[in-house]
């Protein structure tokens, strides 16, 4: 019972995920080049809280997101979501679940239809997946509209009416209009100006502490995710470098990556010198990363095994995992 217990506290476990992209797709040979976005990625998230995933662009934090709701067939591993393996689920089946796993998409602008009104926006899935009986679907509407902080009376007016805060609100509402259980955010903040972002990240504090919704909030800004996270996940270049809860990372952080994130943080505080961590060279190629370890080519702390074995992820204090050569990986 104990160990069912322990399970249940994951709503969400990644083992191993893979997701290779073919170079060409015209290419016949069996040596064919892949570009690597996510390679070998595991972890899992709790119930209710929120896992922050950082990383440079192109490291594959997206296709981690998409991967997770089957938005794109991952190449292998697992994806465990409610006790489900979601890679094994048929399509059928998989249409029935959509409702407990939701997106919230970067771009405000482009990810909604010009064509239709706010309430339709929000409201087409809640009809589709049978949410709520009919005779309460407009009621239903205005309440996740005022719970969003959205006017009754947007309900009849169109996305090019709304500056890019409110157009956030509306991409949030048609999220959590469907009564999921986990919710990616794919940097919902980085489109918008500093003073809405803190609106928009209290707004999702407080929807998660009312409804208990779980988040991936995948983001640039490590200021916003110290904020919003629980524990938090370092990529690059398609693999996980650094894990732990939310202190830990901030507070000890152990890789040389992401030690140099950490020192490129603003301080608000004009007497506090930062030393600041200069990343030398461009980031390699996901097609043809280096061997061993992918960050070798940009670390100060290199080492001979570095360039010939990959490290292993591997938990040096309670909850917190480091891939690194600079630790004992016996």
């Amino acid at each position: 019972m104990e160990k069912t217990k322990i399970e249940n506290d994951y709503i969400l476990e990644v083992k191993n995920l893979k997701k290779y992209y073919p170079v060409s797709r015209f290419s016949i040979s069996k040596n064919r080049a892949y570009v690597k976005a996510v390679d070998d990625v595991s972890f899992k998230i709790k119930r209710g809280t929120t896992m922050g995933l950082v990383g440079e662009s192109g490291c594959g934090k997206t296709t981690v997101g998409r991967s997770l709701l089957r938005l794109h067939d991952i190449t292998d591993g697992q994806v465990i979501f409610d006790g489900k393996d979601l890679s094994k689920i048929p399509e059928g089946r998989l249409r029935k679940m959509r409702p407990q796993m939701q997106m919230i998409f970067q771009d405000p602008y482009s990810s909604l239809s010009p064509r239709m009104p706010v309430g339709e926006i929000i409201g087409e899935a809640v009809k589709e997946h049978n949410i709520v009986p009919k005779s309460e679907y407009r009621s239903y509407i205005l309440k996740v509209m005022r719970d969003c902080g959205l006017q009754p009376q947007y309900f009849y007016r169109y996305p090019h009416e709304f500056s890019g805060g409110q157009r956030q609100r509306i991409s949030i509402a048609r999220a959590v209009a469907l009564k999921p259980k986990f919710i990616v955010c794919d940097e919902p903040l980085s489109a918008l100006d500093v003073s809405i972002q803190a609106q928009i990240i209290n707004l999702m504090k407080d929807l998660q502490e009312q409804y208990g919704y779980t988040y991936l909030f995948i983001s640039h800004d490590l200021s916003v995710v110290e904020y919003i996270s629980d524990t938090i996940g370092v990529m690059y270049l398609g693999s996980m470098m650094e894990m732990g809860d939310k202190k830990r990372i901030f507070e000890n952080p152990m890789h040389p990556y992401t030690k140099a994130l950490l020192s490129a943080v603003p301080v608000s505080d004009p007497d506090v010198k930062m030393n600041r961590i200069i990343l030398s060279g461009d980031i390699p190629s996901p097609v043809n990363p280096p061997s061993g370890c992918k960050f070798r080519t940009r670390c100060q702390n290199c080492m001979d095994i570095c360039a010939k074995k990959a490290p292993k992820l591997k938990e040096y204090e309670d909850g917190h995992l480091v891939a690194c050569h600079l630790y004992s990986q016996d």
